[in-house]
């Protein structure tokens, strides 16, 4: 139950980036998309991610940390490549920086629903 509830999470906060980020661009009424790249990018940060932060790890500490957000956008960016190029899914991220906000607010608003769901469930 915990691994759908993230799912929904991490499509809704997608939703919420798509819609506040303009160089992130859905296909209409295709709600469905948002679930999948969920699982997309849910799989690109489990098998890419700890790789990137690997290589990077002298960049990471060199920037105390900051360099984890590029890393999440590179992760956002990836995974829209990856839905377009290979599932033919229309969630596109159109460079670097939209994939940078995007993915900062991704983050954030994982948080804040991970967060609030927590509290109810205690």
């Amino acid at each position: 139950m915990r691994l759908v509830i993230r799912w929904l999470i991490a499509a809704l906060a997608l939703f919420l980036a798509s819609w506040i980020v303009p160089g992130i661009q859905v296909a209409p009424n295709a709600w469905w998309i948002y679930a999948v790249v969920a699982v997309i990018l849910g799989l690109v940060n489990a098998l890419v991610r700890p790789l990137l932060k690997l290589l990077s790890c002298g960049l990471i500490i060199l920037t105390l940390g900051l360099f984890t957000l590029v890393i999440n956008g590179l992760t956002l960016w990836l995974s829209s490549s990856i839905a377009v190029n290979w599932f033919h899914v229309g969630f596109y991220v159109r460079g670097f920086w939209p994939a940078f906000w995007g993915a900062l607010i991704v983050s954030i608003a994982t948080v804040i629903m991970s967060a609030l769901l927590k509290d109810k469930e205690a």
